[in-house]
């Protein structure tokens, strides 16, 4: 693999993608009131991570993007591996909290598959979506708001499509899971929008300090090429 250069705010980057993926995944054992909707407490972190994979792909491109995808799959799944461990451990006489660590993380497998799988869908398309329009306005900075929210309304779209049918099909009903992946999809896009004016001020600042912008097509799209930066 050819050496590829990694600044110091790439690795910041790429490290807050990965802690906003594991805390939002934490969150998602807790429910919250939205009105009439009850959501997952995790909506409120995991749009986070599609802001920080927006930044990443205007401005260090599809490939270190994808390295960052697959960078967060791995370290939630140690993350999650290393939970399981900790709850078969033997608990010393003194602790009475197995129950309820048990409760909080020992996540149904059906439920973990539909997240990770989700995730890694999810992030490539956007990603790719990002890129792709990219690409086809020239190359340049013009069009990111629209590039975002597109990218993310893929992204979102297909992480639902794929996680609630993965995790809850034959438990809900497919009306149920239906509008799950309807609402879902629209309140973190939203979430998006409304934050876009600090993203595109993130995207802004990231050019200026960087001093590049990435204007080149990657060596190819294919999602399991983490070797090509």
């Amino acid at each position: 693999m050819k050496e590829a250069k990694i600044s110091v705010t790439f690795l910041l980057l790429a490290v807050t993608f990965c802690v906003c993926l594991i805390v939002s995944n934490l969150m998602e054992i807790k429910t919250v009131p939205l009105g009439p909707l009850t959501i997952t407490a995790g909506v409120i972190v995991f749009p986070i991570s599609y802001i920080l994979n927006d930044c990443i792909v205007e401005v260090y491109g599809f490939a270190k993007a994808r390295l960052v995808i697959w960078l967060g799959f791995g370290m939630n799944l140690l993350v999650s591996l290393l939970l399981q461990l900790g709850i078969l451990l033997p608990g010393a006489e003194s602790w009475t909290g197995q129950e309820a660590m048990s409760m909080i993380f020992g996540a149904v497998p059906r439920i973990f598959a539909a997240s990770f799988i989700a995730f890694l869908c999810g992030s490539m398309v956007n990603a790719y979506v990002m890129s792709r329009m990219k690409l086809a306005a020239g190359g340049d900075g013009r069009g990111f708001s629209l590039r975002a929210i597109v990218s993310s309304l893929w992204g979102e779209g297909v992480d639902s499509l794929i996680f609630f049918p993965i995790a809850f099909g034959g438990v809900l009903a497919w009306s149920e899971i239906g509008m799950l992946i309807a609402t879902q999809t629209v309140l973190k896009t939203l979430y998006e929008v409304l934050i876009l004016p600090v993203t595109m001020h993130a995207v802004k600042a990231l050019r200026h300090y960087e001093g590049n912008l990435d204007t080149e097509a990657p060596k190819s799209y294919k999602w399991w090429k983490i070797n090509e930066l």
